[in-house]
């Protein structure tokens, strides 16, 4: 691949990801009172919440402290938290596994369910889509609630909760991932479906599939011949959005299911204003979505859809069907 198209994607990655920071940091910023006003609890002194400010820097303009986190942030360095002393660093790795094989389960399921849904939604046509987009609009809370309750409290198939022995591994307790799983991947299947249904559609209507039909072609050839190819590339972008999205999906998810995850660990951090467990919490599905956008880029220059020959003309037919519509 060409050097240029790789330094324009990653210096395009490295500014986005610049700004990211900004975003997170002002966010951080219109959080009410602080740690220092946390750990007085009410009870500190003016001059004892003067010097706990300066102890933990927060005396200083929000420029020059933003400055100074981006440059540390650039050289690997994500400073140590307010509360325990601890470097953030260490603290993330302790939970990054579980919150990385959640993800993982997640888009696992959402592309085994999103397949035979996409298959639904073009047969049903209309009422298909409507029945996709009204699941990617139901809020997370919805889905856990729903699930929660017939599987673990109808059925009694799963746990209502998914705990974790202390530095365990959800490997080891399958069980516990699949309620927090399926509330993730369940929108995410149906976001899918509503994204890539106008673009299979349009792929079956090109009238080299068409004719490809009508000579009595294979259903799964005409598939893989004709019609993956034109879906590979949006299916790449799609996959690294939702890897980003589902990541940032986790702190609600793992907060209603007591998941050890990094979403639950920024939820509590929030409510303590440890700030650097906040900021890099926070960076990392801005990182998931980041590094997945620019390996997505890459392929899709490296695997280029085929371009449409000129002078087609569309004609609307399903190879599902096994005929025109």
């Amino acid at each position: 691949m060409d050097d240029e198209v790789i330094t324009r994607l990653a210096g395009r990655s490295l500014l986005t990801a610049v700004a990211a920071t900004a975003v997170v940091f002002a966010a951080t910023e219109l959080l009410p009172g602080d740690a220092g006003e946390l750990k007085g609890a009410g009870r500190a002194t003016e001059a004892d919440l003067a010097e706990e400010r300066e102890r933990l820097g927060l005396d200083r303009p929000a420029p020059v402290r933003y400055a100074d986190w981006l440059y540390d942030v650039l050289r690997g360095d994500v400073g140590h938290s307010f509360v325990s002393g601890r470097p953030v660093a260490e603290i993330l790795s302790e939970r990054l596994p579980a919150t990385l094989v959640l993800v993982a389960a997640a888009l696992l399921i959402t592309a085994v369910m999103t397949a035979p849904a996409l298959v639904v939604a073009h047969l049903r046509g209309g009422r298909g889509g409507a029945l996709a987009t009204g699941l990617a609009a139901v809020p997370q809370p919805v889905h856990a609630a729903v699930l929660g309750a017939v599987l673990a409290g109808l059925l009694g198939w799963l746990p209502p909760v998914s705990l974790l022995p202390p530095g365990g591994s959800p490997l080891a307790a399958p069980q516990a991932l699949v309620l927090p799983a399926l509330t993730l991947a369940i929108p995410s299947a149906a976001f899918s479906v509503v994204l890539l249904r106008g673009t299979l559609d349009d792929v079956l209507r090109r009238p080299h599939v068409v004719d490809a039909r009508l000579r009595g072609l294979p259903p799964v050839l005409l598939l893989y011949r004709h019609v993956l190819p034109f879906l590979r590339v949006p299916a790449l972008h799609l996959a690294a959005l939702l890897a980003g999205g589902l990541t940032a999906g986790t702190a609600l998810v793992e907060t209603m299911f007591g998941y050890p995850g990094t979403g639950q660990l920024l939820v509590s951090s929030i409510a303590v204003r440890d700030i650097p467990v906040v900021q890099s919490a926070a960076l990392l599905p801005i990182g998931v979505l980041l590094l997945g956008m620019f390996l997505a880029d890459l392929l899709t220059h490296r695997t280029a859809a085929p371009a449409p020959r000129p002078g087609e003309r569309s004609r609307p037919a399903s190879f599902l069907t096994g005929g025109a519509r």
